[in-house]
């Protein structure tokens, strides 16, 4: 199953970027959400080969997914891949500079069952794709708008 959106946000590729690129911003959020999160490479500097052991709660039953960051293109791609025991998944972001204070983000997430049970929870999600394709839409386009709050404060200072 695919998910994919666009959104325009006034602040430079770079900015973006940057905040697209703080894992540990990111790591802080998902402890907030009750999920565990465990750092499994020994980069110092943030790049592709970056990996997380990921664990979280997911219809009723923990879960368990390693995730590595694939591609990490400054200032413009940044693509991870997660498998579980059920399920892979790619997530894909791409920056496009519009102009020096206005950039696009591009966003696909493809979610592969790997088991039976997974096939038949995602053949049933289809059902409603509608709702989930505008819930994605609807997340990212939140994140867009924290980003460009972020643009404008440090614009200001």
């Amino acid at each position: 199953m695919k998910f994919s959106t666009r959104k325009d946000i006034a602040a430079p590729a770079d900015f973006i970027f940057d905040r697209l690129a703080d894992f540990g911003s990111f790591e802080r959020i998902a402890m907030r959400r009750g999920i565990s999160l465990k750092r499994l490479d020994t980069l110092v500097v943030p790049g592709a080969g970056m990996s997380w052991e990921i664990g979280f709660r997911f219809r009723g039953r923990e879960r368990q997914m390693i995730t590595d960051l694939e591609i990490f293109e400054r200032p413009e791609t940044l693509t991870y891949a997660g498998k579980s025991s059920s399920f892979e998944a790619r997530l894909e972001m791409l920056v496009t500079e519009l102009s020096k204070t206005r950039s696009r983000i591009l966003t696909a997430l493809e979610i592969k069952p790997r088991t039976l049970g997974a096939r038949l929870m995602v053949q049933s999600a289809k059902l409603g794709k509608g709702n989930l394709d505008r819930r994605f839409d609807d997340r990212i386009g939140h994140f867009a708008q924290d980003i460009e709050r972020q643009a404008e404060k440090a614009a200001r200072v």
